[in-house]
């Protein structure tokens, strides 16, 4: 199977902090990757380590095929690679519309303003914001706000998607909508990064999961494989019975 994404040994520091120790993955196209591990693990750090925010000081990042270690986050974006963030960051004095239009401009096609537009229409329709497109953008609600930090991703057209807590502050008929809706993503073909901390939804999207801790990778596996992990479990999960439940789930 073909990797999609390659990191090999990336490592991160600020300052006297070591924020990532030698993290290494191969991602194949067509899945999702789930990544776990508490805050301050290094998991929005590896993530602006991928799309070009923070370069690595060790270690090489590979996306289809090119080094692109030390490619801007735009460079990244014409390649394909696009990102939701743990905070919403929505074009509050724009439309819903414009805001969705901004991706498909900047996304790896180069869309023209027309052709934005109708991808724009396309994606609200698919992420069900369809009727709040003349809105401007600092009106909506967090889970709205979460749907067009998606659409505006989505809108890039993009062959890597690196979703940041794209459930955090949603209530339970909302994250189970949102979780609808990214495994509708992946069945067109979209390859998925994503952290997440609802662990009973990241174990059973994920193909595998990879665990940070103090910017180590401690793990990496099958959600079962990852459940029944014991220093996941003494790092991350804590509970040995949440746990066993969360492997049954998986």
């Amino acid at each position: 199977m073909t990797s999609l994404l390659s990191l090999q040994g990336v490592s991160k520091r600020f300052g006297g902090l070591q924020a990532l120790t030698k993290v290494s993955f191969d991602l194949p196209e067509g899945q999702i990757l789930g990544l776990i591990g508490p805050n301050g693990a290094g998991k929005t750090t590896l993530f602006n380590a991928i799309n070009g925010v923070y370069p690595p000081e060790e270690g090489s990042i590979l996306f289809r095929g090119r080094d692109v270690t030390r490619f801007k986050p735009y460079e990244h974006a014409r390649l394909g690679m696009a990102r939701t963030h743990q905070i919403v960051q929505p074009l509050n004095e724009l439309t819903v519309r414009e805001n969705v239009m901004v991706g498909a401009c900047f996304g790896h096609e180069n869309h023209s303003l027309g052709q934005a537009a109708r991808i724009a229409d396309e994606v609200l329709e698919f992420v069900g914001l369809a009727v709040r497109s003349e809105q401007l953008a600092g009106s909506l609600n967090v889970a709205q706000k979460k749907r067009l930090e998606l659409a505006r991703a989505l809108a890039a057209r993009p062959h890597l998607l690196l979703l940041d807590e794209v459930l955090a502050g949603l209530n339970s008929s909302e994250i189970d909508g949102m979780v609808q809706t990214v495994l509708k993503i992946r069945e067109q073909g979209v390859t998925i990064l994503m952290i997440e901390h609802v662990m009973k939804v990241v174990m059973n999207v994920s193909d595998r999961i990879i665990v940070l801790d103090y910017g180590q990778q401690i793990a990496e596996g099958s959600p079962q494989e990852i459940a029944a992990n014991q220093r996941v479990i003494e790092a991350y999960l804590g509970d040995p019975k949440l746990a066993e439940s969360l492997m049954e789930e998986a």
